[in-house]
This record gives C-alpha cells, structure tokens and sequence, in this order.
C-alpha cells in the first residue's frame, strides 16, 4: 500500500454529477481520491463516461469499477486502501423510477450502504458523508428545517433514503464514526442528469420539441447549482458527531415556468410546453433552510441561478453534438 493511500477520500459513485464534481475540487486540493462506481445505465452512460473519462486524466484519482451492493468487493476495497474519509455518494436516484423498480434502490442505497458502514467500522475509516434528499421533507411546512419529523416519504426512492440515513445514525451510535448527512436540493449544472429538468428543457427548447411538464408548471424548487453542493459536501467531511444538514439554494423557490423562461433567455428560443397529469409522487415545493449549514460549515451557495444556467447552457452548447445525442 502506498504512504499516500492514509490520506486518500473515497468518493462512491464518481461517475454520477455531484460526486465526478466533489472529485474534482478534492483533487485541486491536492487530496488523492478512490472513485468507485458500477456505471449502471439509468440513464445513458455515455454521460457517466464523459465525466468519468475527465476525472481519469487527472493525477491523483484512482478508478474502481464496483457496485457497493457487491460486499466482497467493497471488502477488497477497503483492504487495498485506507481512507481517512468516505463520501458515500452513489444512490439509485429519481422519484418516479423508484415506484417501479423498488427493489433496486433499496438494494443500492439501503445495503449499499450498510455494506459501506460494515466497512468503515472494521477497517477504522474516521469519517462517513452521506448523500441524503429533500424528498424525505414531503408535507412538511417550509423553509425545510433539519428537525422536522421526516416519517412521511412518498416514494421508494424517499424511504430508501430514510433508512440509510437511520443506519449512519446506528453506526455512529455504537462504533463512534463521525457521520454527516447532506440533504441535497434540486441539484443542476453542467453534464447534468438527463432525466431531470434542466437538462430536457435546454435539450428540447434548443432543438424545437415540446417540453413535457407536468402539472400546471407552478411547482417549485430550490435549485442548488453542482459546485456549490459538491464544496458543501467535502465541508461536511469535518469532524461533526452525528449531523444532518440541508444544502440547498436557500431563495425562494423557483417555479417551473420561471425556470424555462430563464433557459429561453440564455438559448434565445421560446418553448412549447405539454402539460400531463401531475405525478401524485412529486412535491409540490422544496425549500432548504440552510442556516445550520452557514454555522457548522461555514458555507452558503454563490452561484446563483441565473448565472448557473448560463454556465450549463454553455457546457451543453460547447459539447455539441454530444450532448444532443444523450438518451432523455
């Protein structure tokens, strides 16, 4: 094992948005990183690779293919390597998906996890971040505060989410790792999901397809560009005890209708939406209230919403004909 391999972070899902990203700002801080990831094709993959392959040209950043519901693999992982952090960062992910294809987001994000947290207690791995959602906040009066009661999940996907945060709490409570859990709201930016909003809407507006919303377009959301939660992420690697805390936009919430009239502004096209039924598993709003985030991490976002559209306009604009060809 190499000397350097003490002060290695292990960054699960490395291939995905957030964590490619908080791979990224780890390594220009000089800390050598372990990305693991299955590449599952949930959504297309040639995506996962375009941020992967990035990640693979940098010094520092070692590529394990593993699933994390593989426990023998994850074992030899953590055998090979000693981590002085695990950001435990790669999770089935997306409501309606969740509704029909329970069973795999309980097996990623439940034993997933577990088998990660089995890992971490026997091979003395100090510090455990969790990805978590604001989807667990359904019903909740707004802004979304870390100690509301979160027992009302409207999705698989939410009460997948649920329960891994309930084994770090276990964990913690009788091994002694330090835990924090990040609830992430809506995250955007540059070679986003596909599946998610920002990234159709430019793709159908730029190309002249009717953008499909559901609902009346006046849900909302607190839009939280990539790098702001990436930064908050490796912040919520200090030593905390046991905590949960929001990392969101903290605005107030954008609907969608405002949304795609600032992605017309920056294409400078107008688009033509299709209304379906609203989807029952969806919320309505989400809102963070990120003050315990301002006092434990010291952070707030800083890129705001119109400038973070800007910048994933540009990246899909840069990345033509790529990014047109994406499976959404």
């Amino acid at each position: 094992m190499e000397d350097e391999s003490a002060s290695s972070a292990l960054v699960t899902g490395c291939a995905g948005l957030i964590a490619s990203r908080t791979a990224d700002l780890l390594l220009d801080a000089g800390v050598p990183v372990v990305g693991v990831d299955n590449l599952n094709d949930y959504y297309d993959v040639a995506l996962k690779l375009h941020r992967l392959d990035r990640l693979r040209s940098r010094k520092g950043f070692t590529f394990v293919g593993i699933d994390i519901e593989d426990k023998p693999a994850v074992d030899k992982l953590f055998s090979e390597h000693a981590f002085s952090v695990a950001y435990n960062l790669a999770a089935r992910a997306g409501v309606r998906y969740s509704i029909e294809n329970p069973h795999v987001y309980f097996s990623t994000n439940v034993v997933g996890s577990l088998n990660l947290l089995e890992a971490i207690r026997r091979h003395g791995t100090k510090k455990y971040v969790l990805a978590s959602t604001s989807s667990l906040y359904a019903g909740q009066p707004m802004p979304f505060i870390e100690t509301l009661p979160v027992n009302t999940p409207l999705s698989p996907y939410a009460a997948s989410k649920k329960a891994s945060e309930v084994l770090a709490y276990t964990y913690h409570q009788l091994f002694g790792i330090d835990v924090s859990i990040v609830r992430y709201f809506t995250v955007y930016g540059p070679a986003g999901r596909p599946d998610m909003s920002v990234f159709r809407f430019i793709r159908w507006i730029d190309q002249g397809d009717p953008i499909q919303v559901y609902g009346d377009g006046s849900q909302a959301r607190d839009f939280t560009y990539v790098d702001d939660i990436a930064r908050g992420t490796i912040d919520a690697s200090r030593p905390l005890g046991y905590e949960i805390i929001n990392l969101g936009g903290g605005n107030n919430p954008v609907t969608l209708l405002e949304l795609i009239g600032k992605i017309e502004r920056q294409l400078d096209k107008e688009a033509v939406i299709q209304h379906h039924p609203f989807h029952r598993a969806d919320m309505k709003v989400t809102w963070a209230n990120i003050d315990k985030a301002a006092r434990l991490l010291e952070w707030r976002p800083e890129v705001s919403l119109d400038d973070g559209i800007a910048r994933t306009v540009r990246w899909y604009r840069d990345n033509l004909p790529f990014a047109a060809k994406i499976k959404v």
